[in-house]
């Protein structure tokens, strides 16, 4: 799953309206930000894998400290915390956490049986395969992404014309590499994979910038 988390971010604004939406989109996207650098640093394992029947052409050998559910629990407490120290708010804090956990539970819908309770071997796996239907997969993620999106439409406003065409640019660029993802050909390698999810980093920065030139109704 990929803009589907970015709807989270989206639709969290709501109850953590002091939050930014770059640090929502950070801890609703924090496992596939920190998957690519643990890809590149050869921790976790992954390959092209065309023609398995689903629209995401990559096997998902080995994440387990990335997308075990163990794992991502204690990212989302670690996130939260990190959160709590700084601002002092429990209320956000538990939001921010609840985001970092939430991308696990979003992937387990669409993913084959590959996500792990925990790290080690032996670990049981599990998916429930949205990814075998190009239609279910299109319009499940495309309905959790449009539902965020119209909450935090709904609930901010713009403060200038940047809050206006920042927000518009970021949608944009979500909607068109989603698109890019699930009819595009078959990545050419996984380092290049992990090269392209570092630029997600981009819609972290940019959510910032938006979210900058907004205000909560």
């Amino acid at each position: 799953m990929f803009i589907g988390h970015f709807g989270i971010g989206f639709g969290a604004k709501k109850a953590a309206p002091a939050v930014s939406l770059g640090t929502l989109f950070l801890a609703a996207q924090f496992l596939d930000l920190l998957w690519p650098v643990l890809l590149l640093l050869g921790i976790e394992h992954a390959e092209i894998k065309p023609g398995t029947g689903h629209s995401q052409p990559i096997a998902f050998t080995d994440y387990p400290v990335s997308h075990s559910l163990l794992a991502v629990a204690g990212w989302g407490i670690l996130f939260a915390l990190v959160y709590w120290i700084f601002k002092k708010n429990i209320r956000h804090a538990i939001v921010l956490g609840i985001c970092v956990i939430s991308h696990w539970l979003l992937d387990l819908v669409v993913h084959l049986p590959d996500l792990p309770l925990h790290p080690g071997a032996g670990a049981p796996l599990y998916g429930f395969q949205l990814w075998n239907s190009f239609w279910g997969t299109l319009i499940v993620e495309g309905s959790i992404f449009l539902v965020g999106f119209y909450l935090y439409l709904k609930n901010t406003k713009a403060k200038n014309k940047q809050g206006i065409l920042s927000l518009w640019i970021l949608v944009a660029l979500l909607v068109m590499i989603h698109i890019a993802n699930i009819t595009g050909p078959p990545p050419p390698s996984m380092d290049a994979v992990a090269w392209a999810g570092n630029l997600q980093w981009l819609f972290v920065i940019l959510a910032y910038w938006t979210d900058r030139n907004r205000s909560y109704n």
